[in-house]
């Protein structure tokens, strides 16, 4: 694997479990000698998963929008610092260059970002592994709500084959580099089918 995009959140009040789990998962990406992409900012855990990654030798690829540099939210010292108009074009840059997800906690922006590559999987636009470092629970109200739609039927339960879930960084990283993710068949996965 030679990419994997990172999605996080950049809110600098945290509890130290948030700040250590991107540690490790910037440390993990760089000693794998894998490129990182993410959203190229400086602060929360973004900041940090890139720190850390670039302190493991990580080339860094950061993907950011005019408005967010002009916030003062950019880090300057990226291999590659993409700045892009629009968050669309943000994500749809993010989710080309990188062959995996992974995803920390984080607010709304975070949550698009999923959703969208989620998405995408679903409807077979990409067959990349997705993996969240579920820390402290926080993806745990989010996985209710993905089941209450299955039950519902509004889903398939073949949703659940697209998403690897653990506490562990490192756990998460193993997944979406072990090549063993797997896509179901439309007949499986997409709601139009009986």
């Amino acid at each position: 694997m030679q990419a994997i995009t990172v999605y996080c959140g950049s809110s600098t009040e945290l509890e130290p479990e948030f700040h250590s789990a991107a540690e490790i998962v910037g440390r993990e990406i760089g000693n794998q000698n894998i490129t990182l992409v993410y959203g190229g900012g400086c602060i929360g855990l973004m900041g940090e998963v890139a720190k850390s990654a670039a302190l493991h030798s990580a080339r860094i690829v950061g993907v950011t929008t005019h408005k967010l540099v002009e916030h003062e939210q950019a880090n300057e010292s990226c291999d590659e610092l993409i700045v892009v108009e629009t968050m669309q074009e943000r994500r749809s840059i993010m989710m080309e260059r990188g062959e995996a997800f992974l995803v920390l906690p984080g607010g709304i922006g975070t949550y698009e970002e999923f959703f969208e590559v989620l998405v995408g999987r679903q409807i077979g636009d990409h067959a990349k592994p997705i993996g969240l470092v579920n820390v402290r629970g926080y993806f745990d109200p989010m996985k209710e709500m993905l089941e209450h739609g299955i039950e519902q039927r509004f889903m398939r339960p073949a949703l659940r084959e697209l998403l690897f879930y653990d506490p562990n960084p490192t756990a998460v990283i193993d997944y979406v580099t072990s090549g063993t993710s797997s896509q179901p068949p439309p007949e499986d996965i997409l709601p139009m089918h009986g």
